[in-house]
Protein backbone atom coordinates (compact mmCIF):
# COMPACT_ATOMS: atom_id res chain seq x y z
CA UNK A 1 0.00 0.00 0.00
CA UNK A 2 1.22 3.47 -1.02
CA UNK A 3 1.53 6.25 1.34
CA UNK A 4 -0.92 8.43 -0.43
CA UNK A 5 -3.66 6.19 -1.08
CA UNK A 6 -6.11 6.79 2.13
CA UNK A 7 -5.48 10.69 0.89
CA UNK A 8 -7.94 9.19 -2.19
CA UNK A 9 -10.73 8.45 0.15
CA UNK A 10 -10.53 11.86 1.82
CA UNK A 11 -10.02 13.60 -1.44
CA UNK A 12 -13.01 11.73 -2.58
CA UNK A 13 -15.08 12.77 0.61
CA UNK A 14 -14.34 16.17 0.11
CA UNK A 15 -15.38 16.69 -2.87
CA UNK A 16 -18.68 14.94 -2.67
CA UNK A 17 -18.91 17.30 0.23
CA UNK A 18 -17.81 20.08 -1.49
CA UNK A 19 -20.65 19.67 -4.06
CA UNK A 20 -23.25 18.85 -1.70
CA UNK A 21 -23.07 22.70 -0.38
CA UNK A 22 -22.63 23.87 -3.65
CA UNK A 23 -26.24 22.17 -4.98
CA UNK A 24 -27.52 23.21 -1.07
CA UNK A 25 -26.20 27.25 -1.69
CA UNK A 26 -27.49 27.01 -5.27
CA UNK A 27 -31.07 25.70 -4.07
CA UNK A 28 -31.46 27.84 -1.40
CA UNK A 29 -30.83 31.36 -3.59
CA UNK A 30 -33.37 29.85 -6.54
CA UNK A 31 -35.62 29.45 -3.96
CA UNK A 32 -35.33 32.81 -2.52
CA UNK A 33 -35.28 34.25 -6.12
CA UNK A 34 -38.79 32.58 -7.06
CA UNK A 35 -40.05 33.71 -3.74
CA UNK A 36 -39.38 37.55 -4.68
CA UNK A 37 -40.93 36.61 -8.26
CA UNK A 38 -43.73 35.23 -7.21
CA UNK A 39 -44.46 37.60 -4.89
CA UNK A 40 -44.12 40.40 -7.79
CA UNK A 41 -46.03 38.28 -9.72
CA UNK A 42 -48.75 38.18 -7.86
CA UNK A 43 -48.50 41.97 -7.06
CA UNK A 44 -48.92 43.06 -10.84
CA UNK A 45 -52.29 40.74 -11.22
CA UNK A 46 -54.01 42.15 -8.17
CA UNK A 47 -53.25 45.68 -9.50
CA UNK A 48 -54.36 44.14 -13.26
CA UNK A 49 -57.32 42.83 -11.59
CA UNK A 50 -57.73 46.52 -9.79
CA UNK A 51 -57.10 48.00 -12.78
CA UNK A 52 -59.76 45.83 -15.15
CA UNK A 53 -62.57 46.43 -12.19
CA UNK A 54 -61.51 50.37 -12.05
CA UNK A 55 -61.91 50.49 -16.02
CA UNK A 56 -65.28 48.58 -15.80
CA UNK A 57 -66.52 51.52 -13.35
CA UNK A 58 -65.29 53.85 -15.33
CA UNK A 59 -67.71 52.31 -18.68
CA UNK A 60 -70.53 51.99 -16.34
CA UNK A 61 -69.85 55.82 -15.46
CA UNK A 62 -69.33 57.41 -19.15
CA UNK A 63 -72.91 54.83 -20.00
CA UNK A 64 -75.13 56.21 -16.84
CA UNK A 65 -74.06 59.99 -17.67
CA UNK A 66 -74.74 59.45 -21.49
CA UNK A 67 -77.92 57.61 -20.35
CA UNK A 68 -78.92 61.36 -18.52
CA UNK A 69 -79.36 62.68 -21.89
CA UNK A 70 -79.78 60.13 -24.65
CA UNK A 71 -81.59 56.74 -23.99
CA UNK A 72 -80.33 53.92 -22.71
CA UNK A 73 -79.65 51.67 -25.63
CA UNK A 74 -77.50 54.51 -27.25
CA UNK A 75 -75.82 54.71 -23.91
CA UNK A 76 -74.68 51.59 -23.95
CA UNK A 77 -74.04 51.91 -27.63
CA UNK A 78 -71.53 54.68 -27.62
CA UNK A 79 -70.31 53.40 -24.33
CA UNK A 80 -69.10 50.18 -26.55
CA UNK A 81 -67.50 52.15 -29.74
CA UNK A 82 -65.70 54.26 -27.29
CA UNK A 83 -64.07 51.13 -25.65
CA UNK A 84 -63.72 49.82 -28.61
CA UNK A 85 -62.20 52.82 -30.48
CA UNK A 86 -59.50 52.52 -27.39
CA UNK A 87 -58.83 49.09 -27.60
CA UNK A 88 -58.13 49.60 -31.43
CA UNK A 89 -55.41 52.60 -30.39
CA UNK A 90 -53.65 50.09 -27.90
CA UNK A 91 -53.46 47.63 -30.16
CA UNK A 92 -51.81 49.95 -32.25
CA UNK A 93 -49.33 51.20 -29.92
CA UNK A 94 -48.48 47.94 -29.11
CA UNK A 95 -47.55 46.75 -32.46
CA UNK A 96 -43.96 48.07 -34.03
CA UNK A 97 -44.65 50.47 -37.19
CA UNK A 98 -41.52 52.27 -37.12
CA UNK A 99 -38.94 50.80 -39.40
CA UNK A 100 -36.17 50.82 -36.40
CA UNK A 101 -38.57 49.03 -34.35
CA UNK A 102 -38.24 45.63 -35.52
CA UNK A 103 -34.78 45.19 -34.90
CA UNK A 104 -34.98 45.19 -31.22
CA UNK A 105 -37.61 42.18 -31.11
CA UNK A 106 -34.79 40.38 -33.62
CA UNK A 107 -37.28 40.22 -37.15
CA UNK A 108 -35.74 41.05 -40.25
CA UNK A 109 -35.43 44.41 -41.75
CA UNK A 110 -38.52 45.07 -43.96
CA UNK A 111 -40.14 42.26 -42.22
CA UNK A 112 -43.05 39.98 -44.11
CA UNK A 113 -42.76 42.92 -46.79
CA UNK A 114 -38.95 41.82 -47.55
CA UNK A 115 -40.36 38.10 -48.07
CA UNK A 116 -43.15 39.19 -50.49
CA UNK A 117 -41.15 41.77 -52.84
CA UNK A 118 -37.94 40.56 -52.55
CA UNK A 119 -36.85 43.24 -50.44
CA UNK A 120 -33.26 43.38 -48.61
CA UNK A 121 -32.60 46.26 -45.87
CA UNK A 122 -35.27 48.07 -48.08
CA UNK A 123 -33.81 47.90 -51.69
CA UNK A 124 -35.62 45.79 -53.83
CA UNK A 125 -33.65 42.55 -55.96
CA UNK A 126 -32.56 44.58 -59.39
CA UNK A 127 -34.64 43.08 -62.26
CA UNK A 128 -33.93 39.96 -64.36
CA UNK A 129 -32.31 40.43 -67.75
CA UNK A 130 -34.21 38.81 -70.30
CA UNK A 131 -31.33 37.75 -72.18
CA UNK A 132 -28.08 37.02 -70.77
CA UNK A 133 -25.48 39.68 -71.48
CA UNK A 134 -23.05 40.04 -74.15
CA UNK A 135 -24.40 38.25 -77.16
CA UNK A 136 -27.63 36.90 -78.32
CA UNK A 137 -26.53 33.27 -78.05
CA UNK A 138 -28.68 30.36 -76.94
CA UNK A 139 -28.54 29.20 -73.50
CA UNK A 140 -26.64 25.95 -73.09
CA UNK A 141 -27.29 23.24 -70.70
CA UNK A 142 -27.13 24.40 -67.13
CA UNK A 143 -24.52 22.00 -65.40
CA UNK A 144 -25.61 20.69 -62.17
CA UNK A 145 -24.63 22.93 -58.78
CA UNK A 146 -21.69 21.35 -56.76
CA UNK A 147 -23.56 19.81 -53.44
CA UNK A 148 -20.87 20.88 -51.09
CA UNK A 149 -20.46 24.49 -52.32
CA UNK A 150 -21.68 26.62 -49.45
CA UNK A 151 -21.25 30.09 -51.98
CA UNK A 152 -24.09 28.46 -54.02
CA UNK A 153 -27.29 29.59 -52.53
CA UNK A 154 -29.79 26.40 -52.12
CA UNK A 155 -33.00 27.27 -53.06
CA UNK A 156 -35.15 24.35 -52.10
CA UNK A 157 -35.09 22.81 -55.88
Amino acid sequence: MKPLDHLEHLDKHLVDELAQVARETVREELREQTRKQRRKAALYAASGALALYGGAALALAVGLALALGLPDWAAALITAVILGALAYLLRGMARPSRPGAGHAAGAAPGGDRARRTGAVGGMPYPPVPPAPPGGTAAPGPVPPRPAGDPDVPHRGV
